[in-house]
């Protein structure tokens, strides 16, 4: 018999004690989708390119106060943090994302204690799995950016202020904790560590007859202790900047504050996180639902009232991006938990008796079914446009075309689910068949643009010229000098240069045999004989002839 084989008691008692930790099991279904690459890594312009970038001046100067040369407008937690990994691992493009690839990790531990608390462990285990295959919430766990950090951070403050309603007995400690997360966030990410702290007011204050939190000693020396770093840095570039210092750090705020960029007007959030948290942001709708008609005691202010508030303070906030939302991902998951499983139990009972025929009642009934075949209709969709894409012959758009492929394949699991059942009468395709084929729908989707470099290769023109053994030999021998380099781009140019010469306004300044780097858009006045040795779009190395 095949049960007798020794590999089926094995294969037992791996599945119990994934279940005993699920954590665990959490982590090996995410640990892949952090790690699919092609082979290739480019950093991201121009965010992570310029967080990569100043990190590492860190590291050349010695200088962990202000490198650039000037008072800055950003607290530099993130760009220590990032320093220590150059000092511990060496500098690279892989090196400077494994900050936010350890918070991702640490946030499965984190975030799965909060959504126990909230939801209970079924429900914790399910958002987490949710979590994971969120696109934006992926994609920044493999950035090189202070976002996943922050959250981390946040739900770890979140976590210790739940724990000490369940005991009490580490009220100092745990206050402590979550104030020095705070004090730290402000190092890390600076005045945006107020917008999840304002969110967490109307828990703070309307339930604090029963916590009493704010009347915690240890929470408020949590904060100073966590601002001590700040206050430290602050003071050093005072003493070399004087008001500057205060200029830049607040300046910045407020110019955020009082600036729209085109585009991205006070709907930005309203269609923006619908498409990068698709399709789970519907199903948190629905779960906000839920859980606004039935609320869950001691716990509603922070699983809807916290992701209200930050929602609200975002599209007020006048300078919009999608990672401005990230802190928003962990309650959309953990909403979606609600609403999928409801639906899920659904599809698993028919819970709308025949007699009750009310369209209110017979959409319900129905909403199983009509989601599958919505899924599958996309599935074909993007099978069509894949198949279009790969028949163009178009090099450039073929790994487009095989995730469009991939897509459109995937997106059939779920009908397919559902017709086994309910037409090929499946009986064992269960509940936990059809909640889990929206999981391994989305897990495969990610595998796959992972795989084909989509989530780590963003510039790979960049990093093929950087490959060039003609320039790589140069840049890893020789300093090489910036004239007037400016644009977008030019901090992959600053980062991807090993030996950085010196930033110079012109050629004259140049000596014989030195090379340097030439922004065509404001090409400098060609005072000297110069040999071009490469061009990247609009970067141009060249060496200086005698």
């Amino acid at each position: 018999m095949l049960y007798r084989l020794p590999l089926f008691p094995a294969l037992k008692s791996l599945i119990l004690f994934f279940n005993k930790f699920p954590q665990l099991s959490l982590l090996v279904w995410l640990l892949p989708l952090m790690l699919f690459t092609s082979g290739e890594n480019s950093l991201m312009a121009h965010d992570e390119a310029l967080y990569a970038w100043r990190s590492r001046q860190i590291v050349d100067s010695g200088d962990w106060v202000a490198p650039w040369g000037n008072a800055h407008h950003k607290t530099p937690g993130f760009y220590w943090l990032q320093a220590l990994f150059f000092k511990l691992f060496g500098i690279s493009d892989i090196v400077a994302r494994m900050p936010s690839l350890v918070a991702g990790i640490l946030n499965v531990f984190v975030i799965y204690a909060v959504s126990k608390i909230l939801l209970g462990k079924k429900l914790a285990s399910l958002a987490l799995a949710i979590l994971s295959v969120e696109f934006l919430w992926l994609q920044y766990c493999r950035l090189s950016t202070p976002d996943v950090t922050t959250v981390l951070l946040v739900f770890l403050a979140i976590l210790s202020l739940l724990t000490i309603e369940l005991n009490p007995k580490y009220r100092s400690i745990l206050g402590f904790v979550a104030g020095l997360c705070f004090g730290v966030g402000f190092f890390i990410r600076s005045f945006m560590i107020f917008l999840p702290a304002i969110a967490l007011l109307p828990y703070l204050i309307w339930e604090h007859r029963r916590h009493r939190h704010l009347t915690n000693p240890s929470l408020y020396l949590g904060i100073i202790i966590g601002l001590i770093p700040t206050l430290i840095w602050f003071w050093s570039s005072w003493q070399r900047f004087g008001g500057s210092s205060w200029n830049e750090l607040f300046g910045f705020v407020l110019r955020l504050g009082s600036r729209e960029e085109s585009g991205d007007g006070i709907l930005f959030y309203f269609w923006n996180l619908p498409l990068k948290a698709f399709p789970w942001f519907f199903f948190s709708l629905l779960g906000l639902v839920l859980l606004i008609r039935r609320p869950i005691a001691n716990y509603q202010l922070i699983l809807v009232a916290f992701p209200l508030v930050l929602f609200t303070e975002l599209t007020i906030f006048k300078t919009r991006f999608s990672h401005y939302s990230l802190g928003l991902y962990p309650f959309i998951a953990m909403l979606a938990a609600v609403g999928l499983d409801w639906v899920g139990k659904i599809y698993q009972k028919n819970l709308i008796t025949p007699a009750n025929k009310s369209f209110v009642t017979t959409a319900i009934k129905h909403l199983p079914r009509n989601l599958s075949y919505a899924l599958g209709l996309l599935g074909l969709l993007c099978i069509v446009a894949g198949v279009i894409l790969l028949t163009g012959g178009n090099l450039q758009l073929r790994k487009y075309a095989i995730l469009g492929v991939i897509t459109g394949l995937s997106c059939l699991i779920v009908p397919g689910v559902w017709i086994g059942r309910y037409h090929f009468r499946l009986k064992f395709l269960t509940q936990r068949y059809w909640v889990g084929s929206w999981l391994i729908t989305c897990w495969l989707i990610l595998a796959t643009a992972g795989c084909l470099g989509l989530l780590s290769d963003y510039n790979p023109k960049y990093r093929v010229f950087f490959q060039q053994p003609a320039i790589a030999s140069i840049l890893k021998s020789h300093p090489v000098s910036f004239v007037r380099v400016d644009g977008k781009n030019s901090v992959l140019v600053d980062f991807y240069t090993p030996i950085r010469g010196k930033k110079l306004d012109s050629m004259a300044e140049l000596p014989a045999n030195s090379y340097a780097w030439l922004y065509t858009q404001q090409l400098p006045e060609l005072s000297k004989s110069h040999r071009l040795i490469g061009v990247i779009e609009d970067y141009q190395l060249v060496e200086i002839l005698p």
